[in-house]
């Protein structure tokens, strides 16, 4: 009988506090929608139906990202954290998902009905032209991106979400950045947001470097003298926000307790 319960209800949550009320925001948090804001975020792990999406939202209602990034996202947590950000804070949020793959032992439910798993971009804007792409080879797991039109910085902008294969296959990232970045050069005002699992020196994300920058205005490859905020709690930059035809303003990492990517957030400059 356990584990038949197991099979219908899906993986246990992993251990540590559940959110059960909404969590108040810290002092200073934005009290709306920040125009020009944009945040990216990998939530798993935990992954799954894990109980801590209260606080998840919790963590990006402080912020209040016109558009938001989301990786390894199963798209029910994506669901209760959009409901939470509306419900608890006030926050409505448009939502275009990319799942690329569906398995029970990463996001639950039945094990003939598994849950969708891979990237979301979620707007306070509207989002047109959804471009859904895996790439060829996703290494050990599928990985692809997702690319929608919003506005952004007072004009149209194409945002991109990817999540690029797992910090030992160099090769297949370096195989997937060749599929992505000719993509992103067709666009003069670009975002791409994601975890791309390689810190700014690798030679992998070399085609990026020569169509973008970070958020991070210190932050560049390693031989034109850059340091960057790390995004993970093994003290890596993992995550990105990579800018073409904007500036940002300022940008922040947050770290948080409900994953082992930081939150990573900029601010465009309008006008």
């Amino acid at each position: 009988m356990t584990a038949l319960c197991v099979v219908l209800v899906g993986p246990s949550a992993p251990s540590g506090a559940l959110i059960a009320e909404p969590p108040p925001l810290p002092a200073g948090a934005a009290t709306d929608i920040v125009p020009g804001r944009v945040l990216t975020w990998n939530i798993c792990n935990p992954c799954g139906r894990s109980g801590h999406n209260l606080g998840r939202a919790a963590e990006i209602a402080t912020y209040a990202p016109q558009v938001f990034g989301l990786q390894e996202a199963c798209v029910r947590d994506v669901e209760e954290i959009r409901e939470d950000l509306e419900k608890y804070y006030g926050l409505v949020y448009s939502v275009e998902y990319g799942t690329v793959l569906r398995k029970w032992s990463r996001c639950g439910g039945l094990p003939w009905r598994p849950g969708a798993y891979g990237q979301a971009i979620l707007s306070a804007t509207p989002m047109t032209d959804r471009v859904l792409a895996e790439y060829p080879d996703g290494g050990t797991e599928d990985r692809g991106y997702l690319a929608v039109t919003t506005e952004v910085g007072g004009g149209p902008v194409r945002v991109f979400n990817t999540h690029l294969a797992e910090r030992r296959q160099p090769e297949v990232r370096a195989r997937q950045v060749r599929v992505l970045a000719p993509r992103v050069a067709r666009y003069d005002r670009a975002i791409v947001l994601g975890d791309f699992n390689a810190v700014p020196d690798a030679p992998e994300l070399g085609p990026m470097w020569a169509l973008a920058t970070d958020t991070d205005p210190a932050c560049r490859p390693a031989a034109r003298g850059g340091s960057c905020d790390t995004t993970t709690d093994w003290h890596l930059k993992f995550d990105y926000v990579f800018l073409r035809g904007l500036t940002a303003r300022d940008h922040q990492v947050s770290s948080s307790a409900f994953s082992d990517h930081d939150l990573l957030r900029t601010d465009v400059r309008t006008g």
